[in-house]
Order: structure tokens, then C-alpha cells, then sequence
């Protein structure tokens, strides 16, 4: 029995440590994200788009290192555009259709879904189609910039005087995304030309973003 017992607690560590090698790298980078409704506003404006509006959404990953399965991503760069019968942040099913930078080689491609479905699957839920499109990601300072060939594109800044920090209470939302040093976004344009998950959308100036660091 005692050898039993030993046996025992020598596969137990064995096993973890194998779970742990046969785990993917981790990968991290800049993360942005527009949503159809405002993330920080009065209570009587997040009331009247609860029901109304917030049902779509851009996602934007920038990779600055790591690698997914053997692959090294340092460099490629992702959106995804989300949509749902109901506001995001309900638990109804979502839907999404990914596009991935055409700089990325096949490889490339195929492990940046890979890690993205892998990682997100409730966010993105049914991914109906993924493209590839020249997508230019800019960070400078507090400011994003990214597009997606004639796809998708958005412009966020920071918020004035970090308002959303001295008044957390009208943050409504969380990102789709989990984030490192999670901040809220001014939205000065975002747009969808319209595709697989969603017609064409366009949403601007208002408080409708969220950035940081993903860490995958």
C-alpha cells in the first residue's frame, strides 16, 4: 500500500509538470476595443442605450512578443468585429468574424486564430469567417489608430484628466478583453463596413473604448 500511496504522489507532480510544458507560450501586447454604446456615462444615459444599442463591437490586437504553439506572432496584428442579438455585456450568444494582418505568413495566420479562439471563446463566440487585410495598428502616447484594410478602422484618445478613474461608478462595462492597467477611451470615430456578423456601423465622440495590455 505504501508503494501504491508513492507511486501515486510521484505521478501527480509528473502530470502537472507536463500540463505545464504542453501549455502554448504566452503572448502580449496593445489591446483596444470600441463598443456601440458609451462604457462611461450618467446612469440615464447608460439606462436608455442598455436596451437600445451596444450590441457590436471592434477588437484590435497589436503582438509585441511571444509565440503560440512554436510560432513566434512578435509583429502580426489581429481585429475582430463582434456582434449579438442583445448588449454585449448580456449573455446572449455572440458571433464574430476575425481579420488578421496580410503581412502574417499562413503559419502565422493560423496560430494567431488559433490563440485568439483558444483564449476568447465567450467574447468571440461563433466565428463565421476570417479574412486577411493590410491592418495598420498606431499607439503614440495615449492615442490608437487602427485600420483594417476597407473593412474596419477607429481612432480612440484618452479621456481628459483620467475622469473615468475619479468617478469609477459610471464605468458600466468591462472589456470583452482582460487587461493589464485597463483604461476608458474617447472614441473620435470607429467604423464597419459591414460583413459577415453585422451591417455596415459607425459610432463617434463619445466615451465608448477601453485599452491596455492583453497578456495571453
Amino acid at each position: 500500500m505504501k508503494k501504491m500511496i508513492l507511486a501515486a504522489c510521484t505521478f501527480i507532480p509528473s502530470l502537472a509538470l507536463a500540463q505545464a510544458v504542453a501549455r502554448p507560450a504566452g503572448l502580449t501586447g496593445d489591446y483596444v476595443e470600441v463598443r456601440s454604446a458609451s462604457v462611461f456615462a450618467g446612469a440615464c444615459h447608460f439606462n436608455g442605450e442598455n436596451v437600445t444599442t451596444g450590441r457590436d463591437a471592434m477588437l484590435a490586437w497589436n503582438v509585441q512578443s511571444g509565440e503560440w504553439n512554436g510560432t513566434r506572432l512578435q509583429g502580426v496584428r489581429a481585429m475582430a468585429v463582434v456582434s449579438s442579438e442583445s448588449n454585449l455585456a448580456a449573455k446572449a450568444a455572440h458571433r464574430s468574424e476575425l481579420i488578421i494582418d496580410s503581412a502574417a505568413t499562413d503559419r502565422q495566420v493560423s496560430a494567431m486564430v488559433d490563440a485568439l479562439k483558444y483564449t476568447y471563446a465567450t467574447t468571440l463566440g461563433d466565428v463565421v469567417a476570417i479574412r486577411r487585410a493590410p491592418i495598420d495598428f498606431k499607439h503614440a502616447g495615449k492615442s490608437y489608430a487602427v485600420r483594417a484594410g476597407n473593412i474596419a478602422k477607429l481612432s480612440v484618445e484618452s479621456m481628459p484628466n483620467n475622469e473615468c478613474c475619479k468617478m469609477p461608478h459610471q464605468v458600466w462595462y468591462e472589456p470583452l478583453v482582460p487587461l493589464e492597467g485597463r483604461k476608458v477611451g474617447y472614441t473620435k470615430d470607429a467604423h464597419y463596413a459591414g460583413g459577415a456578423v453585422a451591417d455596415s456601423w459607425q459610432r463617434a465622440d463619445e466615451n465608448s473604448a477601453f485599452y491596455g495590455k492583453f497578456l495571453i
